[in-house]
């Protein structure tokens, strides 16, 4: 299981929207093989990278609220959110090299 904080519907405002830094939502679902694939490498991007950006997981059937307002129709999808906007969308499982260089503005 993902060492990434879980955020609900309730928490979504609080814990993405009102973040300081650059914060990564994980928009995942126990079923998808991908989001499952994917989950062990935005561990380790977080854990290499706590100072510049935050990730977190919303499980999007447990929060349906939050995935259809963002437009989720794809997982796993990872948006990073800045001062409360999405400034970066990532669709679909990707190497670790991969997604480092899809964040590379925020990682840098």
């Amino acid at each position: 299981m993902s060492s990434a904080k879980a955020v609900t519907d309730a928490s979504f405002q609080t814990d993405v929207l009102d973040h300081e830094k650059p914060i990564m939502v994980d928009f995942w679902a126990e079923w998808c093989g991908p989001c499952r694939a994917v989950s062990p490498i935005l561990d380790a991007i977080a854990a290499e990278n706590s100072d510049k950006l935050s990730i977190v997981k919303l499980n999007v059937d447990d929060n349906p609220a939050t995935a259809e307002k963002y437009g989720i129709t794809s997982i796993p999808a990872m948006f990073v959110f800045e001062k409360g906007e999405v400034v970066k969308r990532v669709i679909g499982a990707k190497p670790k090299p991969a997604l480092e260089a899809d964040l590379a503005e925020f990682l840098a």
